[in-house]
């Protein structure tokens, strides 16, 4: 299934300021794979070094928090809105 996926501007650096991005995958972790053959770097922004997604990345589908649902399992289906968000700390 093809995925169009809105890139939030701390991450476009990765993909030449491309603010949209297609991508195959069926589950969230596979679209973060995919991200990453096509834009490396990708998966190490938003993974930590055990492949879990970084405490301040938040992904949503249909607007829902991966981490309530099936983590990075979580399948991504046809026409489905996938949002990928990191936090921003401020003061």
């Amino acid at each position: 299934m093809s995925l169009t996926l809105n890139i939030p501007t701390p991450l476009r650096r990765l993909t030449g300021d491309a603010e949209t991005v297609e991508v195959e995958a069926g589950t969230v972790k596979e679209v973060i794979e995919r991200l990453d053959l096509k834009y490396p770097g990708f998966q190490s922004r938003v993974c930590d070094d055990t492949g879990q997604l970084r405490r301040f990345i938040n992904v949503y589908v249909d607007g829902e928090d991966v981490r309530f649902l099936d983590g990075l399992s979580t399948q991504v289906p046809e026409g489905a809105e996938l949002s990928i968000v990191p936090a921003i700390a401020g003061g």
